[in-house]
Formats: C-alpha cells, structure tokens, sequence
C-alpha cells in the first residue's frame, strides 16, 4: 500500500513538473515573439493614461483626447525631424557620424542648428497646444500634463543610463570573474 501511494505521489510531482515546464517554455516564446508597440498604440497608452491622470469626466474627455493625440503626433513628428536628416547624410539615428568618419566644421554647426530649429519647431508646437488645452482643460490640469512629460522623459533617461552602465561594465569585467569556485 505503501509502495503504491509512493508511486502515485512520484507520479504527481513528474506530471506537475512537466506543466511548469511547459508554461515556462510558452511564457519564454512569448516574450521573444513580442513586437514593439506601433507609434499609434503608444499614443493611445499615453492618451489614456493623461486621461487617467487628470481624472477627466467623459464630456472633457471626449473634446481632450483628439487634441492630446495631435499634440503627441507633432511634437514625434518634431522630435525625429534631425534623425530623418542625418540618416539621409550618412549618420546613425543616435546622433552622431558613422565610428570612422571625421566631421568638418561645417557638418557641426549645421548639426548644432538643426538643434536649435528643432527646440524651436517643439516649443512652437508646446504653445500652440496651450492655447488649445486651455479651451478644455484648467491650468492646473495642464500643468500636470507638462510634469507627467518631465517625469517620463527622466524615467526614460534613467532607463537609458542604466542599461548603458550595465553594457559598459560587461564590457570591462573580465572573462573568468563569474566562474565559480572550487
């Protein structure tokens, strides 16, 4: 009798282990099939959690939502201008020239100018859009919006930062540090 519950008991536990294995396994493809939102979609994440965020009946809502969705169009559209040029000249689309080549004087100070048209085009866009939330929202609602940017945009570099430290020190930490010991 003993044997049998033994038996019965070990049999469980194999079962039970292979249902864990599979889910891991299906979990694990899951995650390496998973795409990239489109820029439609994050639009839509950002759009409702703003709405969320300034707690905002339906009627507001409604007249917000379209305005809030051109503003973050425009100001991606602002935003990307200076890669779409430096990708046409040869660049990469993080800023800088290809690792070999040198940059003249010249391709420096239009990159610096680009710059400069491009915090304009983005504080055009800020204004442009104040003037429009303020038909619907208060001040104080627009103001959260604005430090509800400034927040993500920190996270996002905080983000940025971390994993840049995280891929220079592979980088640097040699080849038999994680080895372990006898």
């Amino acid at each position: 009798m003993k044997t049998r519950l033994m038996y019965l008991v070990l049999a469980v536990f194999l079962m039970g282990g292979q249902v864990v294995s599979a889910q891991n396994k299906d979990n694990k493809d899951n995650r390496d099939n998973k795409q990239r939102p489109t820029p439609e979609q994050v639009m839509k994440r950002q759009t409702n959690m703003m709405v969320k965020t300034l707690m905002l009946d339906d009627a507001t809502a409604a007249k917000f939502v379209p305005v809030y969705e051109n503003y973050l169009k425009e100001l991606r559209e602002c935003r990307t201008m200076n890669r779409k040029s430096r990708a046409e000249n040869g660049g990469n689309a993080k800023g800088g020239q290809a690792q070999n080549a040198v940059q003249t004087d010249a391709e420096i100070e239009k990159q610096i100018k680009d710059r400069f048209a491009q915090s304009r085009k983005i504080l055009d866009v800020r204004e442009k859009y104040y003037n429009e939330f303020r038909k619907v929202l208060t001040p104080k609602q627009i103001q959260k919006i604005y430090q509800a940017e400034m927040n993500n945009a920190n996270k996002f570099k905080r983000e940025f930062d971390r994993r840049n430290t995280q891929k220079s020190g592979a980088e640097k930490r040699p080849a038999g540090k994680n080895t372990p010991r006898k």
